[in-house]
């Protein structure tokens, strides 16, 4: 996207995407590092194909220095506030075979979960999701899909009173592409999917989602009373995201420490 204001463009269309917030050569290292806890730690919970590894940050951290590099940082501020913080950390692999997923927006606007804001939504940016491409996304190898615009809809077709069909292409929409480094950033309002990856190899990637100081994540936090309330209140279920461990959390970057101070195991927590 050269050339174009990203900020201005996220407002409009709901996502853009940054170039080289990984440099590329430094790609090929921590994917292969990646699929190994891919491998070793991946999620039972995730659909078939798909490796899914929750607070992969615990497992390796050799792209920890850029959650808080310059350019992504400053476009996170401009449309959450000046302080911010990571609410998931999630290794995503589509592999050779999985199939096309549903329409769906993140959280905690996904109406399955158990701590989702209701519909219809105010027009704010709540939650950033960050798509970061170690493998390129491209047409063939599971590039996200996306509806441009979709943000700016009061709900999504994880509200069964949408009337749309989450399995169902949706007119207008695209397949996001880049270089690997680059990072889609998207407002968690926007609809996208998971797309098939019809290559021989895995797509790898990193889903990072930046939340304001304000939004309370502890729905998320295994084991918290709040989750406890809510998932038994709604009978729904919700995302799991592991604390991070002390000693992760004692060698990342002071750039970085900020970003994860909220979600540092506790003493009589269990990871």
């Amino acid at each position: 996207m050269p050339g174009v204001d990203h900020l201005l463009h996220v407002q409009q269309h709901g996502y853009c995407i940054l170039p080289d917030i990984i440099p590329p050569a430094r790609c090929p290292g921590i994917r292969r590092r990646l699929l190994d806890v891919v491998h070793a730690q991946r999620s039972s919970s995730a659909p078939q194909n798909v490796g899914f590894v929750p607070s992969v940050i615990n497992y390796d951290q050799s792209f920890a220095e850029y959650l808080a590099e310059e350019r992504l940082l400053t476009l996170v501020r401009q449309l959450l506030g000046p302080h911010v913080r990571i609410s998931f950390t999630s290794a995503i692999v589509n592999e050779p075979g999985n199939a096309r997923g549903d329409w769906h927006a993140d959280w905690p606007f996904n109406q399955k979960n158990a701590g989702h804001i209701s519909a219809p939504y105010p027009d704010a940016v709540f939650h950033l999701t960050t798509l970061w491409m170690l493998s390129p996304f491209d047409g063939e190898n599971g590039g996200t899909l996306i509806v441009p615009g979709s943000h700016r809809r009061p709900t999504n077709p994880t509200d069964p009173a949408s009337g749309i069909d989450p399995a169902t292409p949706f007119p207008g929409e695209i397949q996001a592409t880049g270089d690997a480094g680059s990072v889609l950033v998207m407002d968690s309002r926007l609809w996208h999917a998971t797309a098939p990856n019809t290559t021989g190899e895995p797509r790898v990637a990193l889903a990072v989602r930046y939340a304001p100081w304000w939004l309370n994540l502890d729905v998320l936090r295994p084991g918290s009373s709040e989750r406890r309330r809510l998932c038994d209140a709604s009978g729904l279920g919700e995302n799991s995201v592991p604390a991070i461990r002390p000693d992760v959390f004692a060698g990342l970057a002071a750039s970085v420490q900020p970003l994860y101070s909220h979600w540092v195991q506790r003493p009589d927590e269990r990871v």
